[in-house]
């Protein structure tokens, strides 16, 4: 399983498809009637879709799988009781699957029989998206519901977040501990620490200077840069996030704590804790559609 793309609805969704690529360096892979679809380097057809709307919200985070990965979800979903319904796709990529409501109201998209694209140079180009990160009421009830449905592992757990994997990378999705339910953020995987530093740069060339970082996280151990985004999104560039064996030892939050003053292993950046916290409030979720019996 592999997660590929973030589905957001919102008022001037062109600016923002202007933003992410003359500036943030994606790439516009096509544009349908009122939505824009942003890709990277990568295989996948795009890592973002912007839909012109009159509110901000996120439609979907959609991850890509086979079959048989997909199966014994729909029947963890449909004996959970959760919110879901078959899908066809209408965006790039096509592909069959579920859209699935998690507790808390983060919606999540599984799709099969997906297409790819050819891979384009640049680079400059995010890669794909190496994580979704998620706000959370309860992140501990919500990392185990999607251990027990949705099959997926919890990685680390820190004082701020649980960390979870569907594939052998470190995370690809977390939730924090924050109270309410929302967007925490979009993470770009760049080719290495160079794209990561040059990508700095060219949003210092926009008056634009990161909200945290540059820095090493410690669960994960990649590299990071936050910005907040034009269109109130939290954005990160980063590389190189840990690969783990199945057998992975979860960490605790006692395993994970710093020097007095820091909050990272570099420890050379501020962090702008108020301008995080109102930006990852910005986008929550939002259901249109109906749930239906997934057999």
């Amino acid at each position: 399983m592999k997660l590929r793309s973030i589905e957001l609805v919102l008022p001037h969704a062109q600016q923002a498809a202007s933003f992410l690529t003359d500036i943030w360096g994606a790439a516009l892979a096509e544009t349908q009637k009122n939505t824009y679809y942003l890709r990277g380097s990568g295989s996948f057809p795009y890592l973002v879709a912007l839909e012109q709307g009159d509110k901000s919200y996120v439609r979907s985070v959609t991850f890509v799988c086979s079959e048989d990965e997909l199966a014994p979800i729909k029947e963890n979903i449909t004996a959970k009781g959760l919110a879901a319904c078959p899908v066809t796709s209408t965006d790039l990529g096509g592909g069959e699957g579920i859209l699935v409501e998690l507790s808390e109201g983060q919606i999540l998209r599984f799709l099969v029989g997906t297409e790819e694209v050819e891979p384009i140079e640049g680079k400059d180009l995010p890669v794909k998206l190496t994580h979704v990160v998620f706000n959370a009421e309860d992140a501990e009830v919500t990392g185990n519901l999607v251990e027990e449905v949705l099959n997926f592992k919890v990685s680390d757990r820190t004082k701020g977040m649980v960390f979870v994997r569907c594939n052998e990378s470190h995370h690809s999705t977390a939730f924090a501990r924050a109270g309410f339910c929302s967007l925490n953020h979009i993470a770009f995987e760049m080719e290495d620490l160079d794209a990561v530093m040059r990508g700095i740069g060219r949003l210092r060339d926009h008056s634009m200077v990161p909200a945290w970082g540059p820095g090493r996280h410690g669960p994960g151990d990649n590299v990071y840069a936050y910005f907040i985004a034009p269109f109130g999104a939290v954005v990160e560039f980063s590389t190189a996030v840990n690969k783990v064996p199945d057998d992975y030892q979860v960490g605790a939050p006692e395993d994970w704590t710093w020097p007095e003053n820091r909050i990272d292993q570099w420890g050379m950046s501020d962090k702008d804790f108020d301008g995080l916290r109102e930006a990852e409030e910005q986008f929550t979720f939002y259901r249109d559609w109906e749930a239906q019996p997934l057999s």
